[in-house]
């Protein structure tokens, strides 16, 4: 095998990733009804037939850059109420690191479009509502799980799509002290009753 063709799934690899962050970019500025392949095929300096030959549709291309995984072994405790303080630290961390993380693009996007909505559901249906819920003991875990989950999505919106000065300022410490109780009380009324 020549260098070059050793070079050749790195420097592949190294456009796809490229793509990836332009269409997050993209997505994230004009949604995903305006975004449009050429764009960001340019954005990502590579021909149109570079972004299909690696993704082969602009749905796809969209999926594949706003899908996510959570480390829901890693965050999910027999705590609900620390779970969903460990789902919270890492979203408002990943945010904080990149204001193009798959899950901000994905919000912003589902704004405008069915598609992005129903993904969004999806994701946050399959990593944040079942999980949690299924750590629940008080009644309605599903649906105690997934107001968690909307207050975890509007603090983390607020904080750094809208900005809200007073969310964008804070430190985050100060804000998992303040909703963590919020959290327990509504997850783990139980536990909440007993301090």
């Amino acid at each position: 095998m020549t260098e070059t063709e050793a070079d050749c799934p790195r420097k592949g690899e190294r456009t796809r990733r490229r793509i990836l962050e332009a269409a997050r970019r993209k997505f994230g500025e004009v949604g995903y009804e305006r975004a449009t392949i050429r764009a960001i095929a340019a954005e990502a300096d590579v021909d149109k037939s570079s972004v299909i030959q690696y993704f082969g549709s602009k749905d796809e291309l969209f999926r594949e850059a706003v899908r996510w995984d959570i480390p829901i072994a890693e965050l999910t405790t027999d705590d609900p109420a620390q779970t969903m303080e460990n789902y919270l630290r890492g979203m408002l961390g990943a945010w904080a690191a990149d204001p193009d993380s798959p899950m901000a693009v994905l919000l912003r996007a589902s704004m405008t479009s069915e598609e992005a909505a129903e993904i969004l559901r999806g994701h946050i249906t399959a990593q944040g509502v079942e999980p949690v819920a299924a750590t629940v003991t008080a009644g309605d875990a599903r649906l105690r799980a997934a107001l968690s989950s909307a207050m975890m999505i509007g603090i983390a919106s607020q904080r750094y799509l809208l900005r809200m000065p007073d969310l964008a300022a804070a430190d985050t410490e100060d804000i998992l002290r303040i909703v963590v109780p919020v959290f327990r009380s509504l997850i783990a009324p139980e536990e909440s009753e007993k301090s």
